[in-house]
This record gives C-alpha cells, structure tokens and sequence, in this order.
C-alpha cells in the first residue's frame, strides 16, 4: 500500500510534529495558567452533560 519511503517519512513526520506541538505547549504553559482559569470546570461540566446524555438514551432504551 505504502512504499517504504512513505512510511519512514510518515513516522518521521509524526514524531517531528508531536515534539514541536510538546515544545510549544510548554512554551505557552505560563499564559495559559493565566488567561484559561477554571477551564477543567467547563471540561468537566461538558463530561457531565455527555454522560447524562448517554444515561437518559440507556433508561429510555
């Protein structure tokens, strides 16, 4: 399906972009802490819904 070639720049590709999106993450860390407090609230809030959600369609079921 792929050529060899292919896969090694494939995997090369892959790795090279999940360090430089690591590298930046941590970079940006500081301003993140300040300008996206109580995020996880929201983040949990979401969970919380998508569960009630999927607990309403199993009852109903």
């Amino acid at each position: 399906m792929f050529s060899k070639g292919q896969m090694v720049f494939g995997v090369l590709f892959a790795i090279a972009f999940i360090l430089v999106l690591i590298r930046m993450y941590r970079k940006d860390l500081n301003l993140h802490k300040i300008h996206y407090k109580g995020v996880l609230w929201i983040l949990l809030a979401f969970i919380g819904f998508i569960g009630m959600i999927v607990a309403i369609k199993v009852l109903f079921k």
